[in-house]
């Protein structure tokens, strides 16, 4: 049985704390590579399965090494500034087959490449470690659930809108810049964080 004010909680917890996270923008950027419809999919899939984790894991997911965390997370996001940067550098005749190829991406396929981005880049999230909080404290975990994945749908449908309408309006070469530039610094912050871990 839910509980409506354990699900507010947990919204209005959640919500917030995911605006201006990497994984709104993570969502928008694959909107402006594939359709909007999977790519929500395969976001929602994601945060289906990442809130079901921390929900059962409780607060033991927040006993994990924060060096081991941060680190991971730093990680993942300099191979994917990497990435993005080099896919920026393609030239126009790139971008029509690019243009091509989104248009001939399955909806498994999108949703797949969607479901994967988001699951490995929500690992030792603050709202993830916030909801096994959550959990933990007031011990119902489906009104947790329930808020805590409203909360990231929302977010992740934002993007998602917004992101097939700067498609529209801005080069996509610009777009994979700022989003490599983002990663960046997501990426140098895990590596901060990293080492007053090590260093505490």
């Amino acid at each position: 049985m839910l509980v409506l004010s354990v699900v507010a909680t947990a919204f209005v917890l959640v919500l917030p704390a995911e605006l201006p996270d990497k994984t709104m923008f993570a969502s928008l950027v694959l909107a402006t590579r594939f359709a909007p419809v999977p790519v929500f999919v395969g976001v929602g899939l994601a945060f289906f399965a990442q809130v079901a984790i921390a929900v059962t894991a409780g607060s033991l997911l927040s006993l994990l090494p924060e060096a081991v965390v941060t680190g991971a997370v730093g990680l993942l996001f300099l191979i994917g500034a990497a990435l993005l940067w080099r896919s920026a550098d393609s030239g126009p005749e790139d971008d029509e087959v690019a243009a091509d190829a989104r248009g001939g991406t399955s909806f498994v396929r999108a949703a797949a490449i969607s479901f994967g981005v988001l699951f490995a880049a929500e690992w030792g999230d603050l709202t993830q470690l916030a909801t096994a909080g959550l959990a933990a404290r007031f011990d119902e975990p489906l009104s947790v659930f329930v808020g805590a994945w409203a909360a990231l749908l929302v977010v992740s449908g934002l993007a998602v809108f917004l992101g097939k309408h700067l498609a529209a309006r801005l080069p996509v070469p610009l777009i994979r810049r700022v989003a490599a530039v983002l990663f960046l610094v997501f990426a140098v912050v895990a590596a901060v964080q990293t080492v007053r871990a090590l260093a505490g």
